[in-house]
């Protein structure tokens, strides 16, 4: 009788969805990634294969589950839109974050962000772009030759993936669609549909009350 060993099998790999870290350690940087995040996505929401995420963890290798960044924004494109609990590269057609946007906090170091530059260069994103803050600060990376190469004049610079457009000369960052439109936060996009529906009101007021004035006339404004 041939006694039969027992084969050993590989444990499975837990791919986590979570690192631990906090989204962001303050109210603006907050803000920031959710209006960075949520402009890209509605420029591209009828557009089903560009993926927009923020704050998700992003896997590049199979097998290996300590190679790993959650990029405050980022954008790929090739992807369908949907949920995930994480990015696996590998179940993505093999298809790295092509932009990617971070946020410096009170809590971020340099080692940190020196960290995250090698990361994301070395595993394929096109586009990288650091904003600070506290000093209003933007600074950008784009790959040319297999590196990601510094850009020396940022402001007013159109990004070559997503066309969008970043100014700081007012103080603060303002991201520009390729239409014209600035990105909004959710207050700021409250305040100007509340203004458009005023105006709505204002017209519909002059418009009633020109329908009145005609009637006294002895005038049926809808025969005009």
């Amino acid at each position: 009788m041939t006694a039969t060993i027992p084969t050993k099998t590989s444990p499975e790999i837990i791919y986590p969805d979570s690192d631990g870290q906090p989204m962001s350690d303050n109210t603006k940087q907050f803000e920031l990634i959710v209006t960075i995040q949520g402009g890209i996505d509605a420029l591209y929401k009828d557009n089903e294969n560009v993926f927009v995420a923020g704050d998700l963890l992003w896997y590049p290798v199979e097998g290996n589950n300590k190679t790993r960044q959650a990029p405050d924004t980022m954008v790929v494109f090739g992807r369908p839109k949907g949920y995930r609990g994480s990015y696996q590269q590998w179940l993505e057609d093999n298809i790295a974050p092509q932009v990617v946007f971070e946020i410096i906090s009170p809590g971020n170091r340099m080692g940190a962000l020196f960290k995250l530059f090698h990361f994301y260069e070395d595993y394929g994103v096109e586009e990288y772009y650091v904003y600070d803050p506290e000093d209003n600060e933007l600074m950008g990376w784009l790959r040319t030759d297999e590196e990601l190469n510094y850009i020396e004049s940022i402001e007013g610079w159109v990004s070559p993936r997503l066309q969008i457009r970043f100014q700081t000369a007012s103080g603060d960052l303002e991201i520009y669609r390729p239409d014209g439109q600035k990105f909004l936060s959710y207050v700021e996009l409250s305040r100007q549909q509340e203004s458009v529906q005023r105006q709505m009101e204002l017209t519909q007021q002059k418009a009633d009350r020109l329908s009145d004035k005609l009637r006294e006339m002895g005038i049926n404004p809808e025969d005009i």
